[in-house]
């Protein structure tokens, strides 16, 4: 249990002087907030949350103008406040002790830092190399000649395949496919033949990739997950794709195979996009959106085929009103004979 005085604190908040001995004793939601509980206020969507809030405390911005019986923590950035907030009451699990558990395989000929840890069942192939204080979790399997850099994280049941590549402070969630086959077949004589997929993943510092994800590798060369991006649950990657530093990918989004990425693009949910093409740096493709070709730089996209975010808006208010214009149209072809 902290005060509003010691929570603001933490998080260079402005409070009123007068409430500062109020008992916060954790986080919740805006809505499910019960008195003694602390939220936020991020988007002004929320204001009827706060108007009815119970929560004893709510981190809001400094200029915060709004309605609400709860004591206002005033902030520059209410969500990363949250943040902060919220790991002051749930700190971080601690560290796994380094070594390798017994019931683990790891080959004689991988190389696994003595500050590595290496739970239970999980497998290490001949030539593996794990860094320091990284963590193959339970069930996890890295295959011969993988590389693991240092301070990494695979959740339990992560395969990362042989020759792929991890930098450091790589997270990777249960059930992360790394190298697994690119998609790739020629059909001869009324058959699909398997094309060899001979090469590697490449997944720079500090990527974190969500649960049930799948990277696929290179036909020859390198798939690259650039540096500090960040993927979201079931998402698809396809052999030889690359993309850039610091991108956000949200859940279901597929990328088909040699589409190049660039630097801080955000797909958002269910985006699908073709292959052999280029995205550019800072685009911004919406949800559910098909992309089949090229995208500059800085686009804001939506729908399928996409279009600009504005006038794919116009068009859907015209889509609505095309039963009503037909009726329309209809009387009038009466009245005209």
């Amino acid at each position: 249990m902290l005060t509003v005085a010691e929570l603001a604190a933490c998080v260079g908040g402005e409070f009123p002087p007068d409430r500062a001995a109020v008992q916060i004793t954790g986080p919740a939601p805006l809505a499910d907030a019960q008195p003694g509980e602390i939220s936020f206020f991020g988007h002004p969507r929320y204001a009827a949350e706060m108007r009815t809030t119970r929560a004893s405390a709510v981190l809001v911005p400094r200029d915060f103008q709004g309605e609400t019986p709860a004591i206002c923590i005033r902030v520059d950035n209410p969500s990363s406040a949250f943040t902060r907030i919220t790991e002051q009451f749930h700190p971080a699990p601690s560290a796994l002790p380094a070594g390798i558990h017994p019931s683990a395989s790891v080959d004689p000929g991988a190389k696994v830092s003595p500050d590595a840890s290496v739970q239970a069942q999980a497998v290490v192939e001949a030539g593996a190399v794990i860094g320091p204080r990284s963590v193959i979790g339970a069930g996890s399997c890295v295959g011969r000649n993988a590389v693991i850099g240092g301070d990494c994280l695979l959740h339990p049941h992560v395969v990362v395949r042989e020759e792929c590549v991890l930098g450091d402070r790589v997270i990777l969630h249960c059930g992360v496919v790394i190298g697994s086959d690119g998609f790739g077949y020629d059909t001869r004589e009324g058959r699909h033949h398997k094309i060899a997929q001979s090469g590697h993943v490449v997944i720079g510092n500090d990527v974190e990739i969500g649960a049930n994800t799948t990277v696929d590798r290179a036909r020859f060369g390198r798939t690259v997950i650039g540096e500090g991006t960040k993927i979201d649950n079931l998402v698809m990657i396809a052999h030889n794709v690359i993309i850039g530093r610091h991108c956000i990918i949200c859940a279901q989004v597929g990328i088909s195979g040699s589409t190049q990425v660039g630097d801080y693009v955000i797909l958002a949910g269910q985006a699908g996009i073709v292959g052999h093409i280029k995205i550019g740096d800072q685009a911004i493709i919406g949800a559910q959106s098909g992309v089949s070709n090229d995208v500059e730089p800085k686009a804001r996209l939506v729908g399928s085929p996409p279009r600009p975010i504005g006038e794919w808006k116009r068009t859907v208010v015209r889509i609505d009103r095309l039963a009503e214009l037909y009726e329309r149209v209809k009387r009038l072809e009466e009245r005209a004979g």
